[in-house]
């Protein structure tokens, strides 16, 4: 096992205490910390804490040693997946990702919204209390929210939403907000949700989001999602096409190692709306929570359905003081509770929380022992 050394990156919505407390720092930070990267993304790669080797160099020296022949082979000299703790302090913005055939030709095709040619899957997992929106929800529903509002500029969106056929209801009503901000719009939703904020939580979520992305259509584009509030260790999953955003809390989020971004609102960056609604599914998400599935009384599992990664959770205490992890290719194992030893057959390391290691695809089946929590991603098996 090679202990990391990872970045974290210094983002306006994040928070000052939560990954500096899961380390042991002093908070608050002088700055936002966001997200705390681990894995070999070249935006912000992480090192091998003993001899300083960035991880993106080291897979580079010996692909087939670090990742297997069959991953080089599918995904090619690179790790495919990013492992992150993600500390929301404030709402992030409204975004999809592409599947991997789109993301492959418009890369190609050098379109603007595309920065590599991977696709961008990916499941949070809650460590705390986590706030956030996934998937479409019934547009009948929302339609019948936004028309007790009586705010007669709504009516080409609520007469969107009404439409039988959901995919086009959906469609027009994202397509229709977006293509024509309107910031008196949205000035006159927000107003007419303030006094019944407390009685829909539709209306408190326009109010609250208002608060920092005043005039952003986005706010209204926000009313069309599933509000999700996540317990520990229960995750959402957002594949391609999932319009999404996260709004407070912390949780590990590992992902296909990508950064192609189509971003819907909420945020002073660019919003590709033409691109946007080409890679949205419009669709209803009926239950955008994910549970762990029980794999022994202490490791649970995180299906997806995707090849880039795998997630399994350890959670060790004296009744269960070890257990061997699934998986023989290229891993990282976080810590994020109490101190936990990670066995490779070489060269075992102990984690205190906030620490990671990595074991390459050489190494044999790791074991965890100790107390406390730990997760690990993986390419699946």
């Amino acid at each position: 096992m090679e202990l990391l050394d990872s970045p974290i990156r210094k983002y306006a919505w994040g928070s000052r205490t939560a990954i500096a407390t899961l380390q042991g720092r002093p908070t608050p930070t002088e700055e936002p910390e966001a997200e705390l990267w681990m894995g070999a993304h070249p935006a912000s790669p992480s090192r091998l804490a003993v001899s300083g080797t960035s991880l993106v160099d080291a897979i580079a020296a010996d692909p087939p040693k670090m990742l297997g022949a069959a991953n080089v082979e599918r995904f090619g000299a690179r790790l495919p997946f990013l492992l992150k703790v993600l500390a929301a302090a404030q709402p992030l913005s409204l975004q999809a990702h592409p599947t991997l055939e789109r993301a492959r030709a418009a890369h190609a095709a050098g379109h603007p919204s595309y920065v590599d040619a991977w696709h961008k899957p990916e499941m949070l997992v809650a460590l705390t209390d986590f706030d956030a929106l996934c998937g479409f929800r019934d547009p009948a529903e929302a339609a019948r929210d936004l028309a007790a509002l009586g705010v007669a500029r709504l009516k080409p969106t609520i007469d969107a939403l009404s439409r039988s056929d959901v995919a086009a209801a959906l469609h027009d009503a994202v397509g229709g907000l977006l293509s024509t901000p309107d910031q008196e719009l949205v000035a006159d939703v927000v107003a007419a949700c303030r006094p019944r904020a407390a009685e829909q939580p539709a209306y408190g979520l326009v109010v609250s989001l208002a608060e920092q992305y005043a005039g952003d259509t986005g706010v209204i584009v926000a009313t069309l999602l599933n509000r999700v509030r996540l317990r520990p260790a229960e995750a959402v999953w957002m594949p391609a096409g999932n319009l999404h955003a996260y709004l407070r809390g912390v949780g590990v989020e590992i992902m296909a190692a990508s950064d192609n971004v189509l971003r819907g609102g909420l945020t002073p960056k660019r919003v590709d709306v033409e691109e946007l609604l080409r890679v949205l599914r419009f669709e209803v998400l009926d239950d955008p929570v994910t549970r762990p599935i029980e794999l022994s009384p202490a490791l649970s599992s995180y299906p997806v359905p995707v090849p880039d990664f795998a997630l399994h959770r350890a959670v060790l205490d004296e009744t269960t003081p070890a257990v061997r992890l699934p998986g023989n290719g290229p891993r990282i194992v976080l810590c994020t509770r109490g101190s936990i030893r990670v066995d490779d057959g070489v060269v075992p390391v102990t984690l205190a929380q906030g620490q990671a290691a990595f074991a390459p695809a050489a190494r044999p089946q790791l074991s965890v022992s100790g107390s406390g929590e730990a997760f690990q991603a993986a390419t699946p098996e």
